[in-house]
């Protein structure tokens, strides 16, 4: 509907001066949201997130990753260089821009539209012009930059998850690389020892002091031998792959330095105290479910402000006709609620409310529910690696030692000294494997306090007397 009137010049100027204002207050941030990421990061791994210059020589970014890549890289130093290099997080961070942009957006006015018609006949013209402006989107920019506040707040969170994710694959995967680096050159020894007793089978056998049956064991065992080495040599190889993927690496730097042997295990283990209380106050995901609901309410007392009204429109209009003076006004464009009442819009924002409540009220349930998992694969294979360290691998070398004298004294066989050599190398194997689990573990733990939650642990039967054939 349209009210010819004149309208006041100082009311348009006042009118227009806050659209300028409410439009101006909406601009970017320096940062992008990178550093509160960055300090969220920092805050569970102990390293910040960086992203390298897309121009110029001097960039610190680029600098740190190639001093990183000129030495053997530690658990720290592959976390490192993936939180550098990784482009899946860096399209993480991508998103913080999107969401920032939305931000933006909100808080500034719709633009307003112009209308102008023209219309002659009889000798006459008529002319109408008119500009639009939308006043619920005027009034509702507040609630709507709010919302719009509480998702950048969201998208900040996943990007820190995504961070905290990736550096704890990172440093899993350091130790599985490490781990099976190390496991690859002790199926080297075992490999040895089976060819050696092989060819001293052979040997006795061409002169008649070695059974058939006794030749043949020795060559099955070291045809096993020989294929558990390319088994392991391949699980080296992924597990490097696997490594390089995560750092980004590619090229030249993928001939990255490990070094030699697993870190020795901690004097003591860490004990479940507040464990769970912990994780409620540190868990990423569980807080970014809060921030999910807060801002699914919030957008729940959009939809009931607008529920009823949604469309209303107002701005001024002139029209002139030949031969008469023009006529100032304005006009008001309401939507009639005679079909929509906006109740089913309402009902499906208090629906998406709850939808998200129950989200929460699961996510701190499975968080309870993990770290208590977690901590009983760390504590377990804390005890295993320390039982294969202070009692399995000495044991197995004292009876080596023994086995040694006996021999000496002629009392044992050449096969059963072999045999005990090879016994001892795969129960130090199946110590480096217990010990690759507890820092794997370890891991696992930290993930469910401060992440979204470590991965399941089924731990499996590992000895030295399960892995070596009998003989």
């Amino acid at each position: 509907m349209t009210k010819q009137s004149s309208l006041p010049p100082l009311r348009l100027i006042a009118a227009s001066a806050l659209v300028l204002v409410l439009s101006g207050c909406a601009t970017f941030s320096q940062d992008g949201g990178l550093d509160s990421v960055s300090a969220l990061t920092k805050e569970r791994t102990g390293q910040d997130v960086r992203l390298p210059k897309a121009t110029g020589n001097a960039d610190p970014a680029r600098e740190e990753l190639a001093r990183l890549m000129k030495s053997p890289l530690s658990a720290d130093d592959a976390v490192r260089v993936a939180l550098l290099n990784n482009r899946g997080l860096r399209a993480s961070l991508a998103g913080l821009g999107v969401a920032e942009a939305d931000l933006v957006q909100a808080g500034r006015m719709s633009n307003p539209s112009f209308s102008f018609s023209r219309m002659s006949g009889g000798g006459e013209t008529e002319i109408e012009r008119s500009v639009i402006f939308d006043l619920v989107g005027l009034v509702t920019i507040p609630i709507r930059r709010d919302i719009e506040a509480r998702r950048f707040e969201s998208a900040k969170l996943v990007a820190a998850l995504d961070a905290v994710n990736l550096a704890a694959d990172t440093r899993k995967a350091w130790f599985r690389a490490v781990a099976a680096s190390q496991s690859t050159r002790y199926a080297e020894q075992v490999r040895e020892a089976a060819q050696a007793s092989a060819e001293l089978a052979q040997r006795m056998a061409r002169v008649g002091n070695l059974s058939a049956l006794d030749q043949a064991r020795e060559q099955a065992f070291s045809a096993e031998a020989t294929a558990q080495l390319a088994r392991a040599r391949h699980n080296a190889t992924a597990a490097r792959e696997q490594l390089a993927r995560l750092m980004g690496v590619w090229g030249e730097h993928t001939a990255f330095q490990l070094p030699e042997r697993l870190p020795d295990l901690p004097a003591a283990p860490r004990e479940a105290t507040n464990i769970e209380s912990l994780a409620m106050q540190q868990r990423l995901d569980v807080r970014l479910s809060k921030v999910d609901t807060e801002s699914t309410a919030r957008a729940l007392g959009l939809t009931k402000a607008t529920g009823f009204i949604n469309v209303l429109d107002a701005g001024y209009a002139n029209a002139s006709k030949s031969g008469t003076p023009r006529e100032n006004g304005y006009e008001v464009e309401l939507a009639l609620p005679i079909f929509d009442w906006g109740g089913a819009r309402v009902a499906k924002a208090q629906s998406l409310y709850m939808q998200a409540v129950h989200r929460t009220a699961h996510a701190a349930t499975v968080a309870r529910s993990q770290v208590r998992e977690a901590y009983s694969a760390y504590r377990t294979t804390y005890d295993l690696s320390k039982q294969y360290r202070d009692e399995v691998v000495p044991l197995q070398k004292k009876i080596s030692e023994e086995t040694l004298l006996r021999y000496n004294g002629m009392l044992a066989s050449v096969f059963e000294l072999l045999a005990d050599a090879r016994t001892q190398v795969t129960g130090v194997n199946a110590a480096i494997q217990a010990q690759r689990d507890y820092w794997i573990a370890e891991t696992d733990l930290q993930a469910a306090i401060n992440g979204s939650g470590g991965a399941s642990v089924s731990l499996g039967a590992s000895s030295a007397a399960e892995a070596a054939p009998e003989h």
